[in-house]
């Protein structure tokens, strides 16, 4: 038997005004890739896959996954980052008519488990972005988890609120209007910067936020594109950049907390 969440799933699925998909960025993530496919498609979602200029080896298992007919593939000619590949995602979501988009990385890292759930909680509030943090078991490196601490502090003084619970776990559900007109007024970040810049970004124009937890798990055999020096120094850059767009909004933020 299904559970209420699922039930609940396909009636709103039905509905015209709330058809999800899942957009999954994808680099050289051909061990990890296969089961994250299948498990969303046992979820009935159908997957656009943004191949960001993979090698040879993960195309072709990117190509074999697109045999399936609830599997799309957007392909990138070149290596343009994370966040570039979720952008194109979203845009392509949306130009195949879906209302949301789920974000999920492609190494295996989120509990699919949680779909229904997030997509149950995007159709009772569709206006709403979805929002995944993350609980941890044993796997999370150490310097990554001390490294969002910080994060979460710039993301605090950014936005002038403690309202983003975490800004970096890429396990969302998208309402694609809004998203996409932030998207295309507002150049973002393209590589592990994104995640965190269009939270915040999307925060200073007040989109709604629901926040879920999830677990996340570092596999011992993971593929992990994170570069320690390089995408340190983007995020850096990033929360000067927010910092800046901060305090040109700060009055209209504080006048916001005070309302609220």
């Amino acid at each position: 038997m299904r559970s209420d969440a699922h039930q609940q799933l396909s009636l709103a699925i039905d509905d015209d005004w709330f058809k999800p998909c899942a957009v999954v960025p994808v680099y050289n993530h051909e061990r990890s890739l296969p089961a994250v496919v299948h498990a969303l498609l046992a979820e009935d979602l159908h997957c656009v896959l943004v191949d960001d200029g993979s090698d040879p080896v993960a195309a072709r298992v990117i190509d074999d996954l697109t045999q399936h007919p609830s599997v799309h593939l957007l392909r990138h000619a070149q290596n343009l980052g994370k966040g570039a590949a979720v952008a194109s995602g979203l845009r392509e979501a949306s130009r195949l008519g879906f209302s949301h988009a789920l974000q999920v990385d492609a190494d295996g890292q989120h509990d699919l488990g949680r779909v229904a759930l997030f997509l149950d909680r995007a159709s009772q509030a569709p206006e709403a972005l979805i929002c995944g943090y993350p609980e941890y078991d044993a796997s999370v490196p150490k310097s990554r988890l001390y490294g969002r601490y910080l994060t979460h502090l710039w993301v605090w003084i950014n936005t002038l609120s403690l309202s983003i619970r975490d800004s970096m776990c890429g396990f969302r559900v998208y309402p694609l209007q809004p998203t996409l007109a932030l998207l295309d007024s507002t150049a973002l970040g393209q590589r592990m910067d994104f995640d965190t810049e269009i939270l915040v970004r999307l925060y200073w124009r007040e989109q709604p936020m629901v926040w879920l937890p999830t677990r996340v798990q570092y596999p011992a055999d993971g593929v992990s594109h994170f570069r320690l020096w390089h995408d340190n120094l983007l995020i850096s850059s990033m929360h000067a950049r927010l910092f800046g767009g901060m305090l040109l909004r700060a009055p209209a933020l504080l006048w916001r907390r005070w309302r609220g």
